[in-house]
């Protein structure tokens, strides 16, 4: 396919994207926050109804009275509301997405040579086999440890685990931009998965039971609050890795794989700050500062460890770099896909006006972002970044 129809299918994918996972996104933490914040009713008829909790809010000029039946309505309404394609829009536009973008160019997305070096179709099945086997290790804990009064914390210490080992995995066989990307998606594919396999079912029998006039299984609605509290706390960790590939001083690291878990974790914090919030506003205690402190110290850690040595925020002017000796570090590590005849993102670079005239692209995407070349596919070192650093920020171009 020509690169300019790529391109839009590119976007319009990512448009999509953003959107289904925007919708998905708000309805999950809706409902969350509507969870933790329902008081038990104060009427006797809906008490009679068998309402387990109710919230007043306004919105919008309106006033809203959402109520919630805990193993479902004596009577069920005509209509019912189901939240699930929005679950589902979401991870097809990313999985389509991610073929575009990282499966039909596996040998410029998925590898890197310098730190795996195998055939691109080995690759693809690889990164395919990671989102399906992240999902049935996480789904088998799920089922073998979620049970018991621990069985919360014994979970969330081994998904913690599986993320750790899937994070590492992925940054030892992967370019860092597909390996943050590829962490993110497997998580994600075990939340679209839990709406597919266990929370829709689930409320599928439960309708069922309500109609058949049958007791009300409460297993299903239990299994469905599991799997959607996991859900909330995966939403920042996956966001995260999905954005994280803008900046190649992240997925570039020397133990990037470390570097992602820790933001990931940060981001469970942070949720879990907002989750725990909801309720303790409704019962009068203190909001779970500490998750949130130990989140953003997190990342406060993080932006110290990640620094760049050796470049102070002030001092003496650079110094002079003659032109020559950036000429060929381009020609050497950018020439390559930035000529006459290959001119990939319209921008080339064969020329001294050309890369003068492109002086401030380079130093955003050599220098600073660290992005090009496109998993160093090239091996530009540090010092030529450096190098070229100087070069732009003593005003030469």
């Amino acid at each position: 396919m020509d690169a300019y129809w790529l391109d839009w299918v590119n976007l319009l994918l990512r448009w999509t994207h953003v959107i289904t996972a925007i919708a998905w996104v708000g309805s999950s933490f809706y409902f969350v926050f509507l969870d933790a914040s329902l008081t038990p009713p104060s009427d006797d008829d809906a008490k009679a109804k068998g309402v387990g909790g109710e919230l007043w809010a306004v919105h919008g000029g309106g006033f809203y009275h959402p109520q919630k039946y805990p193993t479902g309505p004596k009577m069920l309404p005509g209509h019912l509301h189901w939240f699930y394609w929005e679950s589902y829009s979401t991870w097809l536009t990313g999985f389509a997405l991610f073929t575009v973008l990282y499966l039909f160019n596996a040998g410029s997305f998925l590898i890197d040579k310098s730190v795996f070096d195998w055939s691109p179709a080995a690759a693809v099945g690889t990164a395919l086999g990671f989102l399906l086997v992240f999902w049935l290790a996480y789904d088998l804990i799920c089922r073998t440890l979620g049970q018991g009064p621990h069985g919360d914390r014994l979970v969330g210490v081994a998904v913690l685990g599986l993320v750790a080992l899937t994070s590492w995995l992925a940054c030892h066989w992967f370019a860092g931009r597909a390996a943050f990307l590829l962490t993110g998606a497997a998580i994600a594919t075990a939340m679209s998965a839990n709406v597919f396999f266990w929370i829709i079912p689930g409320q599928r029998k439960v309708v069922a039971q309500l109609r058949a006039g049958q007791p009300v299984d409460p297993v299903h609605g239990q299994r469905g609050k599991q799997r959607s509290v996991h859900n909330t706390y995966f939403t920042l960790p996956v966001l995260v890795a999905m954005i994280s590939n803008h900046y190649g001083w992240l997925v570039q690291a020397r133990h990037n794989w470390a570097v992602l878990l820790a933001l990931m974790l940060a981001g469970a914090l942070i949720r879990h700050f907002f989750v725990a919030r909801h309720a303790a506003k409704r019962l009068g205690t203190a909001p779970p500062w500490a998750a949130a402190a130990a989140g953003v110290l997190l990342l406060a850690v993080l932006a110290v460890a990640l620094r760049p040595s050796g470049s102070p925020a002030t001092g003496p002017a650079p110094a002079m770099v003659e032109f020559g000796r950036v000429q060929t570090v381009i020609n050497q590590r950018c020439v390559l896909c930035h000529n006459a005849q290959v001119q990939n993102k319209n921008v080339a670079l064969h020329t001294e006006a050309l890369v003068r005239q492109h002086a401030q692209a380079i130093y955003q995407q050599v220098v600073l972002l660290k992005q090009m070349p496109l998993n160093n596919a090239t091996q530009i070192t540090d010092a030529e970044r450096a190098m070229l650093g100087r070069w732009y920020e003593s005003g030469q171009p």
